[in-house]
């Protein structure tokens, strides 16, 4: 466990070995699965043991098609899985030497969330969110320390992307950020870019605005789905092409990321398109749902 007074400041020896996530859907599952995979204890809490036994269920299917592609021997597998252990309710997470949050992109869920963790985990735990588009000072603001509340933006499929934006809020200390670094880079082994808060930050940003433009593209008859994303993944070596991308991300995350954008910056480059609107309304939400641009069976493969 690490051990910190906050008025000596942090020592670089201290290390991290428990994990909390809670949320434990795509993103979380991944998390999960790539933490447990560096070594460390991980303890997940979901709102119903429904949720929890379908995510470890996930999580477990994800390493069999890793060992499908001798990626992993059992051995590896049965390891893995031994780390990563079901928590009953929030007041397990206490010993926990940082909390990494990754539920549904609602604000006031997340405002909740992190009151709560506040009050659970002693001011030495980092508590960190895995948003995509809101903001770490809002959702610090709710706590009594929100110097120690910082972003952790993993990219999906988490455990192939060797990139964590972290973001910081208003108040998030230069400890918080520090540690928080130092854990991405020497404890997980990949990049930590810097990101001062800002709505979509630099991946969500980007990434959403090139999906917006496909899908204008897609509108107006310009080429069709498979050849506007042929073009990305092959001309520009995109491992997936961006309507594929929506499709993986679930376009119903697509366009609340649009909309959050749109509302934040009121320029017109953010908003959603209609055909992305349409189609969230018709449940056609990507690989979640087995449709969305293109048809995936229910190991998330094209079919």
């Amino acid at each position: 466990m690490i051990c910190i007074d906050r008025h000596d400041g942090w020592r670089g020896d201290d290390l991290m070995r428990k994990i909390g996530v809670v949320g434990v859907g795509t993103m979380g599952q991944g998390i999960a699965e790539m933490l447990s995979k560096s070594g460390l204890d991980v303890l997940l809490v979901e709102r119903t043991e429904e949720r929890l036994d379908h995510a470890l269920q996930m999580i477990e299917l994800m390493l069999d098609k890793q060992m499908e592609k001798w990626a992993i021997t059992a051995a590896e597998k049965k390891m893995i899985m031994s780390r990563i252990r079901r928590a009953e309710q929030l007041q397990d997470l206490e010993g926990c030497d940082m909390v990494i949050e990754s539920i549904t992109e609602d604000l006031e869920m997340k405002k909740e969330l992190f009151r709560e963790l506040d009050r659970i985990c002693p001011p030495n735990v980092i508590l960190a969110s895995n948003t995509s588009t809101l903001s770490l000072t809002e959702l610090a603001n709710e706590t009594k320390t929100p110097d120690r509340v910082i972003g952790m933006h993993f990219l999906h499929p988490v455990a192939d992307i060797d990139l964590v934006e972290i973001v910081r809020g208003l108040q998030t200390s230069d400890e918080t950020y520090e540690r928080t670094k130092t854990f991405v880079q020497e404890t997980i082994a990949k990049k930590a870019v810097l990101v001062y808060e800002s709505p979509g930050f630099v991946s969500t940003r980007l990434i959403c605005t090139l999906i917006n433009e496909a899908l204008h593209t897609l509108e107006e008859g310009v080429a069709t789905a498979e050849d506007i994303d042929a073009a990305m993944r092959i001309g520009y070596d995109f491992k997936y092409g961006p309507l594929e991308m929506a499709d993986r991300f679930g376009l119903d995350a697509v366009l609340a990321a649009l909309e959050r954008m749109f509302r934040e910056f009121g320029e017109l480059k953010y908003r959603p398109s209609y055909l992305l609107k349409k189609m969230v309304r018709a449940g056609q939400l990507g690989v979640k749902t087995g449709q969305g641009f293109f048809r995936y069976d229910k190991d998330g493969d094209r079919l």
